[in-house]
């Protein structure tokens, strides 16, 4: 239901969008709303007018949250038992989700205090799909989201932060955090992250378990919060096993009808499974020489160690160069915050688009931010800040030119993959940060604004903007903290960048030494 305006709630609206009215003028722009909001208030009221969703699996339990002494490593928002079919892809698999995944029935938290009572009532497609596959959907996972900041350091947020299990004094990575923790805990066999600039591909380094980050548009977005600029945004499988990721790419890869940035380039189906234990003899290789940029000793030999295997089992191994690599951050951050502001502003499922809209989420989310008080990720905050005075200086010009300039980058790769099949380098330059518990919330904003960002994402964001597969496998751990090589591939090659890491794997048997306290 509406509240009825008046005159002066007409001179703020007209005057928020640069108009300023005189009463007389305001006089007329209030009879027309009064005689307009009637008309969508019953539209909107009308229940013969909403739509069921497409992915609406009728009622379930409705599980419940894991108290502390069942999850000490945070890793769960929820828990539940939702079986899918007899067999399938995923069969006997735990299958879980980034609590900004709907699951009809389950409790949907983005992250944020505010969302504790939101319950979707769809399935996303990779939820579905899952299902489908013959998986068992066991819970959703702790993120760092709308409310969060634990992602990197730990300054201020709702939740409690995922602890890393190598290391509690370390961070797990975000903003897939507890999806990280609980696969290295062994809690779960496959988590879907999301990743709009590694928060798949860092938890994923730093807490030692796989993570896929796949062609853009392979696997649908439908049902899954975005969160910034959605030509940047991303989910895909995280696993403990390379096989295990391949299993979950094939079973939720494909076009679905009901994500609008899927393209007629993306196949009905994938098959990386076939060709995933062929090795890498005779593959061409290329070492990244500015993915080495800023990395510690430490992740330099354990990334040129694991080359070193894949080497020796006959890979063609060379550097190679791609200058744009260290050009990214600027037209991909651009991106995000524009896109992120509008996003906001256009309905958290955005706009446009001839597809189903979430209804009870665009609702939830956008009542929150507009009537309740709760803390924003400061990261969030400040992009939202620059992306007004972008707009403001700029008037659509920054934006259009980070969009447009993105040719030029997938061009610069695309020719190193004219001579190489893949190209290697660390996930991320260093390994887990300690844990800086700031409680000073001034302190926090500085921390979050100007130190907790700094390299984690230098080599992961690059592939957010361009849309190449990349793989996070882990290397040898090093003081004991793991290690992460990225596998990055052409387009829709997602199944070399499993290969490769599964030629890896099969040589370094990366689950038993990243077994918690080894």
């Amino acid at each position: 239901m509406y509240r009825e305006p008046d005159i002066n709630d007409v001179k703020e609206k007209a005057a928020s969008l640069g108009a300023t009215l005189s009463d007389a003028e305001a006089e007329v722009y209030l009879r027309f709303v009064k005689a307009k909001l009637p008309e969508v208030d019953a539209f909107v009221q009308d229940p013969d007018g909403a739509a069921v969703p497409p992915r609406f699996p009728g009622r379930r339990d409705r599980g419940y949250r894991p108290t502390s002494e069942e999850d000490p490593h945070r890793a769960w928002m929820w828990k539940c038992s939702i079986p899918g079919a007899s067999d399938g892809l995923l069969s006997g698999k735990r299958i879980s989700f980034k609590d900004h995944i709907a699951v009809a029935g389950i409790p949907e938290s983005f992250g944020a205090f505010a969302f504790d009572a939101f319950v979707p009532d769809y399935d996303a497609t990779v939820v579905s799909r899952s299902l489908e596959a013959g998986g068992t959907v066991v819970g959703k996972n702790l993120m760092d989201g709308l409310a969060g900041g634990f992602a990197f350091s730990g300054g201020v947020g709702d939740y409690a932060r995922a602890l890393n299990p190598h290391d509690y004094q370390r961070v797990t990575g975000g903003s897939s955090s507890g999806s990280a923790a609980a696969l290295v805990l062994g809690e779960v066999d496959v988590s879907f992250g999301g990743d709009q600039g590694g928060s798949i591909r860092i938890p994923a380094s730093w807490s030692g378990c796989v993570g896929l980050k796949p062609t853009f548009g392979l696997l649908s977005h439908f049902g899954i919060g975005f969160g910034s600029d959605q030509s940047i945004d991303y989910t895909g499988p995280m696993t403990m096993s390379v096989e295990d990721a391949a299993r979950a790419l094939d079973a939720t890869a494909g076009l679905d009808g009901l994500d609008p940035r899927q393209t007629a380039a993306v196949p009905a189906t994938y098959d990386s499974l076939s060709h995933l234990h062929d090795g890498v003899k005779g593959l061409r290789i290329g070492v990244l020489k500015e993915g080495f940029d800023g990395a510690t000793d430490e992740v330099s030999m354990s990334v040129r160690a694991a080359v070193d295997v894949l080497a020796g089992l006959g890979a063609k191994v060379s550097w190679v160069s791609v200058p744009e690599h260290l050009k990214v951050a600027t037209p991909q951050g651009v991106l995000g915050m524009e896109g992120g502001l509008a996003i906001r502003q256009a309905g958290f499922m955005g706009a446009w688009a001839r597809t189903y809209y979430p209804e009870s989420t665009i609702e939830a989310v956008m009542r929150a931010t507009r009537d309740r008080e709760f803390s924003i990720n400061p990261r969030v905050l400040g992009n939202e800040i620059m992306a007004l005075y972008n707009k403001q200086f700029y008037s659509g010009r920054a934006y259009a030119r980070a969009q447009n300039i993105r040719p030029k980058f997938i061009a610069a790769y695309d020719r190193v993959f004219a001579a190489v099949d893949v190209i290697v380098m660390p996930t991320t330059p260093t390994q887990a940060w300690k844990h800086e518990d700031v409680t000073d919330k001034v302190a926090a904003l500085e921390h979050a604004l100007f130190e907790l960002f700094g390299s984690a994402p230098r080599n992961t964001r690059p592939f957010n903007f361009t849309g190449h597969p990349a793989i996070s496998v882990p290397t040898e751990k090093m003081n004991n903290l793991p290690v992460g090589l990225q596998i990055v591939a052409p387009v829709f090659r997602d199944d070399l960048t499993l290969r490769v890491a599964q030629a890896y794997a099969s040589a370094v048997p990366f689950a038993d030494h990243l077994k918690v306290g080894s």
